[in-house]
């Protein structure tokens, strides 16, 4: 068994004592080869590294309990299985939780102006079975003081995605539209914010990111928004060439699947009624 370190969390505990909450975890752990929670499969090193972050975390943050493995796996990918960057990792968010969301979900009246913009869809799902969320860029308007309930916005949407994620799937894709953007619909500090709440909060849950009909304006913000993206949701990112548009989407996403807008058949759902 692997010495792990797990120092640096909420809660000021030393490596010393974070070898002793972790001592019963190590000690007489039985090998698996694998495990199955939800239809997804969980190897034996990953189910290692989850009970050693549980046992840790549990004694910074006793909430942590309700929160499941696939959960917790996610935040170890994130931080490619280390468990002390993950732990750091995980109980910010347990706290970044309790204050955005303290009743547990965000209501449609907190998000009245955001849903009004019609800019956010679901449809379908790309050939692995990973739903697919549609965001029309040029539906969304920055707003005076509007911030605050944009970010709850994001949150609304990523948690109903996540919610309605079929077993034995943790990911989903997104097809951002950008067809008729132009500068009104530029709000660098709310794309900021938005890649910061999914890349902090909902590790390991995008798939892939398309762009699609990205005109040349919108390349000039994406020059300040590209520092903000950590290299594992960079990776995901791509920007379909408009004369490949619907090859590219094809190669992804069955046509019986595409909406009927890309030249498929699925019609689009708004986030909130599905």
């Amino acid at each position: 068994m692997e010495e792990v370190k797990v120092n640096g969390c909420d809660g000021g505990s030393s490596l010393e004592d974070s070898n002793k909450d972790l001592a019963y975890v190590t000690k007489g752990l039985e090998a698996k080869a694998q495990v199955i929670v939800n239809d997804v499969i969980i190897n034996e090193t990953e189910l290692t590294k989850i009970r050693l972050l549980r046992a840790f975390v549990e004694t910074q943050d006793p909430s942590s309990k309700e929160e499941d493995d696939l959960t917790i796996r996610r935040f170890l990918r994130a931080r490619d299985l280390d468990v002390e960057k993950a732990s750091t990792m995980f109980l910010k968010y347990l706290k970044w939780r309790r204050s955005f969301v303290p009743n547990g979900s965000i209501t449609l009246p907190e998000i009245s102006n955001d849903l009004a913009d019609n800019k956010v869809y679901v449809q379908g799902h790309n050939k692995i079975g990973q739903p697919i969320i549609l965001i029309f860029g040029a539906k969304h308007f920055q707003r005076k003081n509007g911030l605050d309930e944009f970010k709850r916005f994001v949150v609304y949407a990523l948690d109903k995605i996540c919610v309605s994620m079929p077993r034995g799937q943790e990911k989903f894709v997104s097809l951002v539209e950008l067809k008729g953007w132009g500068y009104s619909n530029s709000d660098v500090r709310g794309y900021i914010n938005a890649l910061s709440i999914l890349q902090d909060y909902y590790p390991e849950r995008l798939g892939k990111l398309l762009i699609l009909h990205a005109p040349y304006i919108f390349m000039r913000v994406w020059k300040i928004v590209n520092p903000f993206i950590d290299n594992k949701t960079r990776e995901k990112i791509v920007f379909v060439e408009s004369n490949k548009l619907k090859s590219t989407l094809l190669e992804e996403i069955d046509e019986t699947q595409l909406p009927e807008i890309f030249g498929g058949k699925q019609q689009l759902v708004p986030i909130q009624d599905i």
